[in-house]
Parts: C-alpha cells; sequence; structure tokens
C-alpha cells in the first residue's frame, strides 16, 4: 500500500517561490468547487443556544431593574429635576413656576456672600477630610501595633461614627461652651480664656469642623486599621531585616500599600462633607451672618427659610459640579498613583 502524499505544502512553498501569495497559494491548491474559508457563511447558532442567551438576559435584566430603577428615580431623577428647577423662579406657593433662564447662576455668582460660603465650603471640606485621614491612618498604625485594650480602643474609636449629628453638635456645644465646657479648663491651663466658638465669626467655622472631623475619625481610624492588619507580613519582615524602622517603614511601605484605601477615603469624605448640615445646624445655624454657612447650608436656607425654590437649586447644581469636577479628577490622578497590587 503506498502512503498518499499531501502536495498542497510544496505547493504552497513553489507558488510563494513563483512571488504568488499564500492566499493565491491556498486557494490553488484547494480542491475544485471548495468555498474559501473567508467566504464561507456564519455558523448559526441553534434553537436552544438563542433559547438559553435570551433567558440569560432576561434574568440578568430582572436581577438588577430593582437596583437601577431605584438609582434612577431617588438619584438621577432628582438631581436632573433639580437642574431644571434652577432656571425657574418659584415659592412652593405659586402652581406653576416662572422661567428665568440663568437668572438664578447670574444672582448667585454675583451675591456677596456667595464667595465667602464657597471658601467656606472648601476649607471645612479640606480641613476635615485631611484631618481626619491623617489622625486616622495614624491611630489606626497605633493599634495595629496589638497596645493594651486594643479593642476597647477601637470601640471608642469608631463611636463617635455611630453617633448622629445632631447628637454630636450638642456634645460640642457643651464642651466649646466658654463659661463651663471642657474648652474653659483647657484654655485655663495655659492662663487663657476660652473663646466664645460658636457665637463669633472667628471661631465659628472652626467649631463645626473640629466636631465634624471628630465625628469621622472614627470610621477612618477603622477602616486603615483593618487595612492594615491584611497587609503582607513577608514585606515588612524583609524590611525589618533591611533596616527600615518606624517612620521610615511607615512612609516607604505602610503608606504606598495603603493608596487605594486613602484614596476610597478621601473620594467618599469630600462628597460626604461637602453635604454635612446637622452639625451645622445645631452648633452654629450658619452664623453669625455667614461665618460657618456651606453651600450644603446655603441650600436649606435659599429653600426653607427664603422660599426661593430656583436660587437654591442653582446652588445645589453648582454643589454638584464641583463635586464632580473634583471626583473626576481624582479618579483621573488615582489611575496614575494608586498602587492596587499587594
Amino acid at each position: 500500500m503506498t502512503t498518499p502524499v499531501r502536495t498542497h505544502g510544496p505547493d504552497r512553498t513553489a507558488a510563494a517561490a513563483a512571488g504568488a501569495s499564500p492566499s493565491e497559494a491556498t486557494a490553488e491548491s484547494a480542491p475544485a468547487g471548495a468555498t474559501p474559508a473567508a467566504q464561507r457563511p456564519a455558523r448559526r447558532r441553534s434553537p436552544q443556544r438563542r433559547r438559553r442567551v435570551r433567558r440569560d438576559a432576561l434574568l440578568f435584566l430582572a436581577l438588577i431593574a430593582p437596583n437601577l430603577i431605584a438609582i434612577i428615580v431617588f438619584s438621577y431623577y432628582p438631581a436632573l429635576y433639580n437642574i431644571g428647577l434652577s432656571f425657574f423662579e418659584w415659592d412652593f406657593v405659586e402652581p406653576v413656576p416662572e422661567w428665568v433662564g440663568a437668572a438664578n447662576y447670574v444672582d448667585l455668582f454675583t451675591s456677596a456672600s456667595f464667595g465667602q460660603v464657597l471658601m467656606n465650603t472648601l476649607i471645612f471640606t479640606g480641613v476635615s477630610v485631611i484631618g481626619s485621614l491623617v489622625l486616622g491612618l495614624l491611630l489606626g498604625s497605633l493599634l495595629a501595633t496589638k497596645v493594651p485594650f486594643t479593642g476597647f480602643a477601637q470601640t471608642v474609636a469608631f463611636a463617635p461614627h455611630m453617633l448622629p449629628g445632631a447628637a454630636v453638635g450638642i456634645l460640642w456645644l457643651f464642651m466649646f461652651d466658654p463659661n463651663y465646657g471642657l474648652s474653659r479648663w483647657a484654655f485655663s491651663l495655659f492662663g487663657a480664656d476660652s473663646p466664645a466658638w460658636t457665637t463669633t465669626s472667628d471661631w465659628s467655622l472652626w467649631s463645626i469642623t473640629i466636631a465634624y472631623t471628630w465625628q469621622r475619625l472614627g470610621f477612618v481610624t477603622v477602616i486603615c486599621y483593618t487595612a492594615i492588619l491584611d497587609l503582607p507580613k513577608d514585606l515588612y519582615e524583609a524590611a525589618a531585616l533591611d533596616g527600615a524602622h518606624g517612620w521610615k517603614l511607615f512612609r516607604h511601605l505602610t503608606l504606598p500599600l495603603l493608596s487605594p484605601i486613602t484614596f476610597f477615603l478621601s473620594i467618599t469624605g469630600i462628597i460626604s462633607a461637602a453635604q454635612a448640615f446637622d452639625i451645622i445646624s445645631i452648633m452654629t445655624n450658619g452664623g453669625p451672618g455667614t461665618s460657618s454657612s456651606t453651600l450644603s447650608w446655603m441650600v436649606y436656607e435659599e429653600a426653607f427659610q427664603k422660599f426661593d425654590i430656583g436660587s437654591a437649586s442653582a446652588a445645589a447644581t453648582v454643589l454638584l459640579a464641583i463635586l464632580l469636577v473634583i471626583t473626576y479628577v481624582q479618579v483621573r490622578y488615582g489611575e496614575k498613583k494608586v498602587n492596587y497590587d499587594s
């Protein structure tokens, strides 16, 4: 019996030597009447496979529909409706809002108090986020060293986050009282009088900033403590062998490894601080004047004290735009600087 000889390989070699392309050589070597692979019709799915794909798609839509509907109804629709209201003038009484175009934005940006309110918002947000993040990292690292009474310290550190903002405001009102509060005793140790924290324009913004930072500090501390415990121990053992200890170890190893956590805490912290309302309402009521007013308080004041819905919506839209820009910048920066490898 003779073995069949495969002739298409040499034919393709000869065709290539003669200057023909591989596709031409393949076409020439293919049996007569055969259809090239590139020209063959696509393989059709079986009816069973099509039904299975449709069933999986319907199941996927059924599972995500409740969450998707809730997000649209309670998040996107109110935001879009608020943007629309910012172009109208309305006082909750008139049956139909009156179209005024961009007049609300013009009044807002030309207002004498808007600059101070915007600066108050930036100071309150920046100091509270940075302060809680720095102190939370330090306290979390301290708790991770297994100091005595670590469990009790965790409970004490996390407790402020569990308290409502109104309770935190009342607590700090007592501590900031210049007559009988903790502030009077602390300043008396240095032979000085306690300032009127909540009733003077020089201290009112700092009073709500301190109170809010203290409230958020517990949450940041527990998150950082948990993240530090999950860091790979072999890296620390190798760094210790190389002589890295203390601050050098924290700066060059712990901080880079915690970058995803600090990135998350910075984004959520900015959004939360920019929307803070309850502590401001309890402690200073936005005053004296506008010394402790933020954009979130301005929205409340314009809507429910002055009944100017258009101006309130314009202020809320400006706050939304600022948060979107800051979040976008943080995300783009995080893509380059945040280290997700552990």
